[in-house]
Protein backbone atom coordinates (compact mmCIF):
# COMPACT_ATOMS: atom_id res chain seq x y z
CA UNK A 1 0.00 0.00 0.00
CA UNK A 2 1.38 3.41 -0.88
CA UNK A 3 2.65 5.27 2.24
CA UNK A 4 1.14 8.61 1.35
CA UNK A 5 -0.23 11.04 3.90
CA UNK A 6 -3.80 12.11 3.33
CA UNK A 7 -7.21 12.39 4.90
CA UNK A 8 -9.00 9.04 4.72
CA UNK A 9 -12.68 9.22 3.96
CA UNK A 10 -15.03 6.40 4.95
CA UNK A 11 -18.67 6.06 3.94
CA UNK A 12 -20.65 5.10 7.06
CA UNK A 13 -24.14 5.59 5.65
CA UNK A 14 -25.32 6.05 2.07
CA UNK A 15 -24.53 9.57 0.98
CA UNK A 16 -22.71 10.57 4.21
CA UNK A 17 -18.99 11.34 4.37
CA UNK A 18 -17.20 11.23 7.73
CA UNK A 19 -13.81 12.74 8.43
CA UNK A 20 -11.44 10.21 9.98
CA UNK A 21 -8.40 12.49 10.24
CA UNK A 22 -4.84 12.16 9.02
CA UNK A 23 -3.54 8.75 8.03
CA UNK A 24 -0.44 7.32 6.44
CA UNK A 25 -2.15 5.89 3.36
CA UNK A 26 -3.69 7.22 0.19
CA UNK A 27 -7.44 6.91 -0.28
CA UNK A 28 -8.02 3.19 -0.70
CA UNK A 29 -11.51 3.80 -2.11
CA UNK A 30 -11.74 7.07 -3.98
CA UNK A 31 -15.41 7.57 -4.82
CA UNK A 32 -17.94 10.30 -4.09
CA UNK A 33 -19.58 8.24 -1.38
CA UNK A 34 -22.31 6.09 -2.91
CA UNK A 35 -23.14 8.50 -5.74
CA UNK A 36 -23.42 7.19 -9.30
CA UNK A 37 -25.38 7.60 -12.52
CA UNK A 38 -28.53 5.52 -12.79
CA UNK A 39 -28.44 3.05 -15.67
CA UNK A 40 -29.88 -0.32 -16.69
CA UNK A 41 -26.74 -1.95 -18.13
CA UNK A 42 -22.94 -1.69 -18.37
CA UNK A 43 -21.22 -0.21 -20.17
CA UNK A 44 -23.50 2.83 -20.23
CA UNK A 45 -23.11 5.94 -22.35
CA UNK A 46 -22.75 9.34 -20.72
CA UNK A 47 -22.99 12.46 -22.87
CA UNK A 48 -20.44 15.25 -22.42
CA UNK A 49 -21.52 18.69 -23.69
CA UNK A 50 -18.40 20.35 -25.09
CA UNK A 51 -18.52 24.07 -24.26
CA UNK A 52 -14.75 24.42 -24.57
CA UNK A 53 -12.73 26.50 -27.00
CA UNK A 54 -10.18 25.01 -29.40
CA UNK A 55 -7.37 25.38 -26.85
CA UNK A 56 -9.08 22.66 -24.79
CA UNK A 57 -10.84 20.44 -27.31
CA UNK A 58 -7.95 18.02 -27.72
CA UNK A 59 -7.59 17.60 -23.95
CA UNK A 60 -11.30 16.98 -23.49
CA UNK A 61 -11.20 14.38 -26.26
CA UNK A 62 -8.18 12.72 -24.66
CA UNK A 63 -9.91 12.59 -21.26
CA UNK A 64 -13.07 11.22 -22.89
CA UNK A 65 -11.09 8.46 -24.58
CA UNK A 66 -9.13 7.65 -21.43
CA UNK A 67 -12.25 7.15 -19.31
CA UNK A 68 -14.09 5.33 -22.07
CA UNK A 69 -11.44 2.62 -21.76
CA UNK A 70 -13.28 1.60 -18.59
CA UNK A 71 -15.36 -1.56 -18.84
CA UNK A 72 -18.43 0.19 -17.38
CA UNK A 73 -18.47 3.60 -19.05
CA UNK A 74 -18.49 5.18 -22.51
CA UNK A 75 -18.26 8.96 -22.85
CA UNK A 76 -19.80 10.51 -25.94
CA UNK A 77 -19.26 14.18 -26.84
CA UNK A 78 -21.79 16.61 -28.23
CA UNK A 79 -21.23 20.18 -29.34
CA UNK A 80 -22.21 22.91 -26.90
CA UNK A 81 -22.15 26.68 -27.10
CA UNK A 82 -18.78 28.39 -26.68
CA UNK A 83 -20.23 31.89 -26.34
CA UNK A 84 -18.53 33.75 -23.50
CA UNK A 85 -21.65 34.03 -21.37
CA UNK A 86 -22.43 30.32 -21.84
CA UNK A 87 -18.96 29.25 -20.78
CA UNK A 88 -18.95 31.70 -17.87
CA UNK A 89 -22.24 30.42 -16.48
CA UNK A 90 -21.63 26.77 -17.50
CA UNK A 91 -25.19 25.76 -16.65
CA UNK A 92 -25.61 22.02 -16.10
CA UNK A 93 -27.68 19.97 -18.54
CA UNK A 94 -30.01 17.33 -17.10
CA UNK A 95 -28.68 13.81 -17.62
CA UNK A 96 -25.34 15.02 -18.99
CA UNK A 97 -21.92 16.45 -18.08
CA UNK A 98 -21.03 19.91 -19.32
CA UNK A 99 -17.36 20.93 -19.71
CA UNK A 100 -16.40 24.62 -19.89
CA UNK A 101 -13.31 26.79 -19.94
CA UNK A 102 -13.28 30.50 -19.16
CA UNK A 103 -11.11 33.10 -17.42
CA UNK A 104 -13.03 32.80 -14.15
CA UNK A 105 -10.66 35.18 -12.37
CA UNK A 106 -7.88 35.14 -9.77
CA UNK A 107 -9.99 33.27 -7.24
CA UNK A 108 -7.44 30.58 -6.43
CA UNK A 109 -9.08 27.58 -8.12
CA UNK A 110 -7.60 25.83 -11.12
CA UNK A 111 -10.38 23.33 -11.77
CA UNK A 112 -13.89 22.87 -10.40
CA UNK A 113 -16.31 19.94 -10.71
CA UNK A 114 -19.89 19.79 -9.47
CA UNK A 115 -22.52 17.07 -9.38
CA UNK A 116 -26.21 17.40 -8.61
CA UNK A 117 -27.55 14.32 -6.83
CA UNK A 118 -31.03 13.03 -6.07
CA UNK A 119 -30.84 10.32 -3.45
CA UNK A 120 -27.73 8.38 -4.48
CA UNK A 121 -28.07 9.16 -8.18
CA UNK A 122 -26.08 11.78 -10.07
CA UNK A 123 -28.48 13.72 -12.29
CA UNK A 124 -26.13 16.22 -13.96
CA UNK A 125 -22.60 17.54 -13.66
CA UNK A 126 -20.22 20.27 -14.73
CA UNK A 127 -16.44 20.45 -15.13
CA UNK A 128 -14.78 23.87 -15.32
CA UNK A 129 -11.16 24.90 -15.90
CA UNK A 130 -9.93 28.40 -15.09
CA UNK A 131 -8.11 30.05 -17.99
CA UNK A 132 -6.96 32.88 -15.73
CA UNK A 133 -4.31 30.42 -14.52
CA UNK A 134 -4.03 28.22 -17.59
CA UNK A 135 -2.96 31.30 -19.55
CA UNK A 136 0.11 31.68 -17.30
CA UNK A 137 3.48 30.07 -17.93
CA UNK A 138 3.09 27.85 -14.85
CA UNK A 139 -0.04 26.05 -16.00
CA UNK A 140 -0.10 26.56 -19.76
CA UNK A 141 1.46 23.14 -20.44
CA UNK A 142 0.02 19.96 -21.95
CA UNK A 143 0.71 18.04 -18.73
CA UNK A 144 -1.24 20.42 -16.48
CA UNK A 145 -4.12 20.63 -18.95
CA UNK A 146 -4.32 16.85 -19.25
CA UNK A 147 -4.26 16.28 -15.49
CA UNK A 148 -6.94 18.82 -14.60
CA UNK A 149 -9.26 17.95 -17.50
CA UNK A 150 -8.98 14.23 -16.77
CA UNK A 151 -9.64 14.81 -13.07
CA UNK A 152 -12.59 17.20 -13.30
CA UNK A 153 -14.48 15.01 -15.78
CA UNK A 154 -13.94 11.97 -13.56
CA UNK A 155 -15.48 13.68 -10.53
CA UNK A 156 -18.68 13.97 -12.54
CA UNK A 157 -19.18 10.23 -12.69
CA UNK A 158 -18.26 9.48 -9.10
CA UNK A 159 -14.48 9.35 -8.64
CA UNK A 160 -12.70 11.11 -5.79
CA UNK A 161 -9.02 12.01 -5.48
CA UNK A 162 -6.54 9.28 -4.65
CA UNK A 163 -4.30 11.74 -2.80
CA UNK A 164 -4.52 15.47 -2.00
CA UNK A 165 -0.91 16.27 -1.09
CA UNK A 166 0.90 18.10 -3.90
CA UNK A 167 4.34 17.21 -2.50
CA UNK A 168 3.92 13.41 -2.35
CA UNK A 169 5.37 11.14 -5.05
CA UNK A 170 3.16 10.73 -8.09
CA UNK A 171 0.78 7.77 -8.15
CA UNK A 172 0.56 7.72 -11.94
CA UNK A 173 -3.08 8.86 -11.84
CA UNK A 174 -4.83 12.09 -12.81
CA UNK A 175 -6.82 11.65 -9.58
CA UNK A 176 -3.63 12.40 -7.62
CA UNK A 177 -2.64 15.96 -6.64
CA UNK A 178 0.87 16.84 -7.76
CA UNK A 179 3.22 19.73 -8.44
CA UNK A 180 4.82 17.80 -11.31
CA UNK A 181 2.06 16.33 -13.51
CA UNK A 182 4.37 14.82 -16.14
CA UNK A 183 6.36 13.01 -13.46
CA UNK A 184 7.73 10.45 -13.65
CA UNK A 185 5.42 8.72 -13.30
CA UNK A 186 2.98 10.83 -15.28
CA UNK A 187 -0.26 11.94 -13.59
CA UNK A 188 -1.87 12.88 -16.90
CA UNK A 189 -4.12 9.82 -17.31
CA UNK A 190 -6.09 7.32 -15.21
CA UNK A 191 -4.33 4.33 -13.68
CA UNK A 192 -5.62 0.81 -13.05
CA UNK A 193 -6.84 1.70 -9.58
CA UNK A 194 -9.12 4.34 -11.14
CA UNK A 195 -10.63 1.80 -13.51
CA UNK A 196 -11.02 -0.71 -10.69
CA UNK A 197 -12.80 1.91 -8.60
CA UNK A 198 -15.21 2.66 -11.43
CA UNK A 199 -16.06 -1.04 -11.67
CA UNK A 200 -16.81 -1.02 -7.94
CA UNK A 201 -18.99 2.10 -8.15
CA UNK A 202 -21.00 0.70 -11.07
CA UNK A 203 -21.09 -2.95 -10.02
CA UNK A 204 -24.86 -2.93 -9.39
CA UNK A 205 -27.52 -1.98 -11.93
CA UNK A 206 -30.63 0.15 -11.42
CA UNK A 207 -33.16 2.15 -13.45
CA UNK A 208 -32.10 4.43 -16.27
CA UNK A 209 -34.28 7.47 -15.54
CA UNK A 210 -32.54 10.68 -14.48
CA UNK A 211 -34.04 13.39 -12.30
CA UNK A 212 -33.98 16.88 -13.76
CA UNK A 213 -32.61 19.28 -11.14
CA UNK A 214 -32.98 22.83 -12.55
CA UNK A 215 -29.65 24.60 -12.78
CA UNK A 216 -30.86 27.58 -10.75
CA UNK A 217 -31.43 25.48 -7.63
CA UNK A 218 -27.69 25.20 -7.20
CA UNK A 219 -27.13 28.84 -8.07
CA UNK A 220 -29.89 30.25 -5.87
CA UNK A 221 -29.96 27.50 -3.28
CA UNK A 222 -29.23 30.00 -0.52
CA UNK A 223 -32.51 31.79 -1.33
CA UNK A 224 -35.40 29.34 -0.73
CA UNK A 225 -38.12 31.74 -1.79
CA UNK A 226 -36.52 32.07 -5.22
CA UNK A 227 -35.83 28.37 -5.60
CA UNK A 228 -39.55 27.72 -5.12
CA UNK A 229 -40.47 29.80 -8.17
CA UNK A 230 -40.96 28.20 -11.60
CA UNK A 231 -37.80 28.29 -13.70
CA UNK A 232 -39.53 30.34 -16.41
CA UNK A 233 -40.37 33.00 -13.82
CA UNK A 234 -36.77 33.09 -12.67
CA UNK A 235 -35.49 33.40 -16.23
CA UNK A 236 -37.93 36.20 -17.05
CA UNK A 237 -37.98 38.31 -13.90
CA UNK A 238 -34.80 37.61 -11.98
CA UNK A 239 -31.93 36.22 -14.03
CA UNK A 240 -31.44 39.30 -16.16
CA UNK A 241 -31.45 41.56 -13.11
CA UNK A 242 -29.00 39.49 -11.09
CA UNK A 243 -26.74 38.12 -13.80
CA UNK A 244 -23.52 39.71 -12.57
CA UNK A 245 -24.23 39.02 -8.91
CA UNK A 246 -25.15 35.42 -9.67
CA UNK A 247 -21.78 34.73 -11.28
CA UNK A 248 -20.02 36.27 -8.30
CA UNK A 249 -21.95 34.00 -5.93
CA UNK A 250 -21.15 30.97 -8.03
CA UNK A 251 -17.43 31.67 -7.80
CA UNK A 252 -17.34 32.31 -4.07
CA UNK A 253 -16.72 29.42 -1.74
CA UNK A 254 -19.64 30.26 0.56
CA UNK A 255 -22.04 29.57 -2.29
CA UNK A 256 -20.75 25.99 -2.49
CA UNK A 257 -22.17 25.17 0.93
CA UNK A 258 -20.47 23.64 3.93
CA UNK A 259 -16.94 22.29 4.03
CA UNK A 260 -16.53 18.53 4.03
CA UNK A 261 -12.80 17.99 3.56
CA UNK A 262 -9.50 19.87 3.42
CA UNK A 263 -6.37 19.06 1.42
CA UNK A 264 -2.83 18.74 2.76
CA UNK A 265 -2.40 22.54 2.59
CA UNK A 266 -5.53 23.01 4.72
CA UNK A 267 -7.64 24.31 1.84
CA UNK A 268 -11.19 23.03 1.42
CA UNK A 269 -11.34 20.54 -1.43
CA UNK A 270 -14.92 19.29 -1.03
CA UNK A 271 -18.15 21.22 -0.33
CA UNK A 272 -21.79 20.20 -0.17
CA UNK A 273 -24.93 22.33 -0.50
CA UNK A 274 -28.27 20.79 0.41
CA UNK A 275 -31.02 21.89 -1.96
CA UNK A 276 -33.78 19.98 -0.17
CA UNK A 277 -34.18 16.77 1.80
CA UNK A 278 -33.07 14.44 -1.02
CA UNK A 279 -31.10 16.68 -3.39
CA UNK A 280 -27.59 18.10 -3.01
CA UNK A 281 -24.80 19.71 -4.98
CA UNK A 282 -21.24 18.53 -4.34
CA UNK A 283 -18.31 20.73 -5.39
CA UNK A 284 -14.74 19.47 -5.76
CA UNK A 285 -12.01 22.11 -6.04
CA UNK A 286 -8.39 21.83 -7.10
CA UNK A 287 -6.54 24.96 -6.02
CA UNK A 288 -3.46 26.48 -7.61
CA UNK A 289 -0.20 25.39 -6.03
CA UNK A 290 1.49 27.00 -4.27
CA UNK A 291 -1.28 29.20 -2.80
CA UNK A 292 0.74 32.32 -3.70
CA UNK A 293 -0.18 31.65 -7.35
CA UNK A 294 -3.71 32.82 -6.50
CA UNK A 295 -2.62 36.41 -5.91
Amino acid sequence: MNPKKNLTISLLTAGAFVMLGAANIALANHSWGNYHWSRAANPFTLRVVDSMTSAWDAYLTEAKNDWSASSVLDLSAETGSIANNQRRQCKPVAGKIRACNYAYGSNGWLGLAQIWVSGNHITQGTAKVNDTYFNTSTYNTPAWRRLVMCQEIAHDFGLDHQDEDFSNPNLGSCMDYTSDPDGPPSNEHPNQHDYDQLETIYAHLDGSAQTNVPWWQGLFGQRPALAALPEATLDREIIGEWREDAQEWRDEAHAWGKEMRRDARNRTSLYVRELNKNEKVFTFVIWVDPPAEAH
